[in-house]
């Protein structure tokens, strides 16, 4: 059964609601501002991610308010300033974080706050967050209001200029190991997701080949009872289908056996020796 929501007769509390907690995990921007009195401001987002490597360009967006129609502290501080520091949220403070999302007044350092330390930034005027995993001080390109109405998105184009990693989340290969990271994501209402080896799986990407794709399968593959979708689509990434190697090994073996093997050989990556069960 299918729960179907006409947009344009939805109330926009409730679409938020189901938007925010479909589209997930999203990863969250901490982001540093000030304004043209010195004032500074932090606050999170998870309407955030990056757009471009070159140059290398993130987007956030602050939402109008629902209630008053009136814009972030923070949105309010990049239309005088162009300038802002984007931080990543790791699980350590996701809970100060938290409470910088709190509807303080305008002109209060949400850096006491939360109880954050301010570092001074090399390039812009906001500062950098000494706890942040990673801080990108940017300078925005453009802001695209989506809307003037209450729920309305504000896209801040934000080009990085500097990137600031803490050598504590990067590994042997000085790159920024995902484990050490342990950023945290926002989903819908108050739930959030942490960086674990259950929450976290590799899939090879099809770079250096062209697989053959579902429809070049045989036929008694694609109508496994045993494989699932995930199983056919490792086998279909292979480019050609592989010679079958001179051995009655499997020969023994029924159908479904066969495929039962193949199937724990593909969970352990042995994608080759699945092949030759199933030829």
């Amino acid at each position: 059964m299918i729960k179907t929501i006409n947009i344009s007769k939805a109330e926009k509390r409730n679409l938020y609601n189901y938007l925010s907690a479909a589209i997930t995990p999203r990863p969250i921007a901490f982001v540093s501002t000030i304004d043209n009195d010195g004032n500074r401001n932090l606050s999170p987002f998870s309407f955030f991610n990056v757009f471009s490597i070159n140059p290398p360009v993130v987007i956030f967006s602050p939402v109008t308010s629902m209630r008053g129609g009136t814009n972030k502290h923070t949105l309010d501080n990049i239309l005088q300033n162009k300038e802002c520091v984007i931080a990543l949220v790791n699980e350590k403070i996701g809970q100060q974080m938290s409470l910088t999302s709190c509807n303080f007044d305008k002109g209060v350092n949400e850096f006491k706050k939360a109880g954050f330390t301010e570092i001074k930034s090399e390039s812009i005027t906001p500062s950098r967050i000494k706890e942040a995993p990673i801080n990108f001080e940017c300078k925005v390109n453009d802001i695209i209001t989506l809307g003037k109405q209450g729920g309305a998105g504000n896209l801040v184009i934000a080009e990085v200029i500097k990137m600031h990693i803490n050598h504590n989340v990067l590994d042997d290969n000085d790159n920024v190991d995902p484990f050490k990271l342990n950023v945290i994501s926002r989903y819908g209402g108050d739930w959030y997701g942490k960086t674990s080896k259950e929450s976290l799986y590799k899939i090879k990407k099809p770079i250096s080949s062209i697989g053959m794709g579902f429809d070049n399968l045989p036929k008694e593959i694609k109508q496994s009872k045993i494989l699932n979708g995930s199983d056919l689509a490792i086998l279909a990434s292979t480019e050609k289908i592989p010679d079958k190697e001179n051995t009655n090994k499997y020969s023994d073996m029924s159908l479904k056996e066969k495929h039962i093997l193949a199937k724990e050989f593909l969970s352990q990556d042995k994608i080759e020796e699945a092949w030759q069960i199933l030829l």
